[in-house]
């Protein structure tokens, strides 16, 4: 091999693992300039996403469901609660279990991100069929890597 001459698959550009990562980079600033006008960051707006669905949790089920660890979720919550968006409280029937749940003023901040979705989904897909195609596939994908072999066997190998 020449020097800088690599084979193709350790090429960068040939990475999905890279081509994912810089995707994602792209939708997160596509989001930006709309999460400013609601003074939130992309992180805060999927913990709203979960909290809008279900008003009122632990940390931990928060954790779960945005797949981030305590030190992640713990000061984005407490920065929630100082925009006057969320509350936080000790459970009742357990001290070490934090509750957050939205206030009126969280609740209503819906309504001004309902187009959101759209929006990202208007710069990305070219119509519905394409987002429930683009998610099944997604989807299906995520799936294979959370439940695939990972024993390093020829199935795990790269194509």
């Amino acid at each position: 091999m020449k020097g800088g001459e690599y084979p193709g698959e350790l090429k960068l550009d040939n990475q999905l693992c890279y081509i994912i990562h810089r995707l994602d980079q792209a939708i997160v600033a596509r989001y930006r300039p709309l999460l400013d006008e609601l003074s939130l960051t992309y992180t805060q707006y999927i913990a709203m996403l979960v909290l809008w669905e279900k008003e009122d949790m632990t940390i931990g089920e928060l954790c779960t469901a945005l797949y981030l660890d305590t030190g992640t979720v713990s000061p984005l919550a407490k920065r929630l609660e100082k925009a006057g968006l969320v509350w936080r409280k000790r459970d009742e029937n357990d001290e070490r279990t934090v509750r957050i749940g939205l206030t009126d003023e969280g609740r209503s901040l819906r309504q001004s991100a309902h187009a959101i979705p759209a929006a990202i989904a208007s710069c990305l897909l070219s119509g519905e069929q394409e987002y429930r195609d683009v998610r099944q596939m997604l989807t299906g994908l995520l799936s294979r890597v959370d439940n695939g072999p990972h024993d390093g066997n020829k199935e795990d190998k790269p194509l």
